[in-house]
């Protein structure tokens, strides 16, 4: 069993809610646009972070991080990426990935806005965190933390906190 925490489009910038929600899960997943190697590293200290870049990542955190995270955990597989669109509007690229990988757990960000959604379509469940960050149009950062236990994605929790 492993507890995930969830996040996308930081832009730079970390709200203190980051460490206290997180300080239980087991790691942290980051959709893009991190920003800059401080706010990783800040997320490192937190737990072990798996990440990929974002449109406005540097060069830094492109060779730091990769542009998908395609892995298994806990029975289930998983593919991060950071632009793909969501169910029914999928970018060519993101459906390619989809039909290689046949995830379980479709991860995004990119759109700064939160979504959950299951794809009966293609068989997974689809994540977009929304946007954790203060640039943007969204009016409140979001984020997500939920479990994978045994090929299962439960207890799946929507965090909202004031920009």
């Amino acid at each position: 069993m492993k507890t995930i925490g969830l996040l996308s489009d930081t832009h730079s910038f970390l709200t203190p809610a980051i460490s206290t929600h997180f300080s239980d899960c087991d790691e942290i997943w980051h959709a893009g646009d991190i920003g800059n190697t401080e706010t990783a590293d800040l997320l490192e200290k937190i737990k072990p972070l798996r990440a990929v870049y974002g449109n406005i990542d540097s060069i830094e955190i492109r060779r730091r991080y990769p542009l998908n995270q395609v892995f298994e955990c806990e029975g289930v597989k998983v593919i991060i990426t950071h632009i793909a669109g969501y169910p029914g509007k999928y970018s060519a690229r993101a459906l390619q990935l989809i039909a290689t990988h046949i995830p379980k757990l479709f991860i995004c960000g990119h759109s700064h806005i939160i979504k959950v959604i299951y794809d009966k379509k293609l068989d997974h469940l689809h994540i977009n965190p929304g946007a954790a960050g203060r640039e943007g149009f969204h009016k409140i950062c979001t984020f997500v933390k939920f479990i994978i236990d045994d090929h299962h994605i439960r207890d799946l929790r929507i965090i909202e906190q004031n920009r």
